[in-house]
């Protein structure tokens, strides 16, 4: 009897998140959950699977008076929840949906934008249960994860880089956090301090150091690693609540038929009071860490031009 695929051995250890907007990769890998942002719509908009969706939403955009640039929006608003909710229909969990990245550092535009989202998905039938709200973890996006989730909108908070910022996550009832493991391993490579092994991977470190903090305070908020360069660095985490997985990385772990042992287990939480993160706090331990400071800037950048991409190839066709 063949040993099963590390990709199925995973599935016993984590759940398996495809990090792709792509229709048929998501139907052929059969991930739980998937995820939608600017850059897979507007990859999307070149896939045959969407061009009925396209086709649609840029007739409605072309029937609309007024303001061009608000109609240019809310077509790249519509095209994000008809992506999202086509692709909800191939996964039994979750579609994170991120909002816009260029309110990152505005609370009331971040809740605005979300609760819009919750709405529009409802309107095409889709229940806020299958939703996870995309925000970037600056302090902003915190404070609208707290407004949201006491709401009953679960949140992902994405570009997550520090401990602090992890915790803080937690601390306002996130449902869900993604740290980025191939991006804070990129930070230290180029600035060469290239690790002698996996297990000195800082990425590999961070995710694995958050994770214990939360088992031991309890905390229920989900630990979803994200942004891989390899598979050993999936492999390092195996056993963390969930991995987000781009398709080739998914494929890769399918056709390797090796042993897969669980990396990371959930301690018992031992209770022990904490002081809780506040604005001051968060600001000055993210300006202690160059890394994070760095990558969470540039993340938001990358999401927010990804949208004026998407707007502007929109703003084309209309």
């Amino acid at each position: 009897m063949s040993t099963p695929s590390k990709l199925s051995q995973l599935r016993e250890l984590s759940v398996v998140v495809a990090d792709t907007g792509d229709y048929d990769a998501i139907k052929r890998l059969q991930p739980v959950d998937c995820t939608t942002n600017p850059t897979l719509v507007k990859k999307a908009l070149d896939l045959p699977v969407y061009a009925e969706l396209i086709e649609r939403e840029l007739a409605w955009g072309r029937q609309q008076g007024g303001d061009r640039e608000a109609v240019v929006h809310a077509v790249a608003d519509r095209l994000t929840i008809g992506v999202g909710a086509l692709l909800s229909t191939l996964v039994p969990g979750r579609v994170s949906t991120e909002v816009d990245a260029d309110q990152a550092h505005d609370t009331e535009a971040t809740v605005a934008k979300a609760r819009q989202f919750i709405q529009m998905y409802a309107d095409a039938g889709v229940p806020r249960e299958k939703i996870l709200i995309k925000i970037a973890a600056t302090w902003e996006g915190v404070e609208a994860a707290r407004i949201l989730q006491a709401e009953g909108i679960d949140c992902n908070l994405t570009l997550i880089f520090n401990p602090t910022q992890a915790l803080a996550c937690s601390e306002a009832g996130a449902f869900l956090i993604s740290p980025f493991v191939g991006r804070i391993l990129d930070w230290y490579v180029a600035n060469g301090q290239t690790p002698a092994n996996i297990d000195e991977d800082p990425g590999v470190k961070f995710v694995r150091g958050v994770y214990a903090e939360f088992k031991r305070r309890g905390s229920p908020t989900v630990v979803m690693g994200a942004s891989f360069r390899s598979t050993a660095q999936i492999e390092a985490l195996a056993g963390c609540d969930r991995l987000t997985i781009s398709p080739d990385l998914l494929e890769k772990l399918d056709a390797d038929h090796g042993e897969l042992p669980r990396k990371l287990v959930a301690g018992a939480a031992d209770g022990v009071a904490v002081t809780p993160i506040d604005a001051a706090k968060f600001a000055a331990d993210l300006a202690a860490d160059p890394m994070a400071t760095e990558k969470l800037a540039t993340g938001i950048d990358a999401f927010a031009k990804d949208l004026q991409a998407l707007r502007e190839r929109i703003r084309s066709e209309l």
